[in-house]
């Protein structure tokens, strides 16, 4: 089984990095890598089990589920139901914590899954840049900057 784990620093209060990243559906707004997403059957995207269908721009294609989203805790996990990434038993969690020093948001963000070992580098690099391009795109929302395609 793989790993990967990102941390950072998101230079926002962890509220309004929350608000920007626990919506579940809410990728192309902030993320560089993804144009398109919905969430299957008109669920709410902050629903236990809701899906979210999403495309990259490249045209690669993902379906999650959304498995826990706490508001309290900032945290949340899903897990990939199907994917062209060449994944299996993906799941995933990402956790918001305050630094009440400076105002910042720490980030930190894993996940676990297996892979073939010819796919195992290309792979752990793609979701490595999707944890930080998510953390950095966030904090661009909050700022009102435009995020990097």
């Amino acid at each position: 089984m793989a790993r990967v784990y990102i941390s950072a620093i998101i230079d926002a209060p962890i509220e309004e990095a929350w608000a920007v990243l626990r919506d579940f559906n809410a990728l192309p707004k902030y993320h560089r890598f993804f144009s398109k997403s919905e969430i299957e059957d008109g669920k709410p995207s902050d629903q236990i089990g809701c899906v979210r269908n999403f495309f990259t721009h490249d045209g690669g294609h993902i379906r999650e589920q959304l498995l826990t989203l706490s508001d309290r805790e900032h945290r949340c996990c899903y897990c990939i139901l199907e994917a062209t990434l060449p994944v299996q038993n993906y799941v995933s969690e990402m956790t918001l914590k305050p630094i009440t020093e400076t105002g910042q948001t720490f980030g930190e963000w894993w996940a676990e899954y297996d892979v073939a070992e010819a796919d195992a580098t290309e792979v752990h690099q793609t979701v490595s840049d999707t944890f930080r391009f998510a953390f950095e795109g966030a904090e661009d929302v909050v700022h009102g900057r435009p995020v990097q395609r």
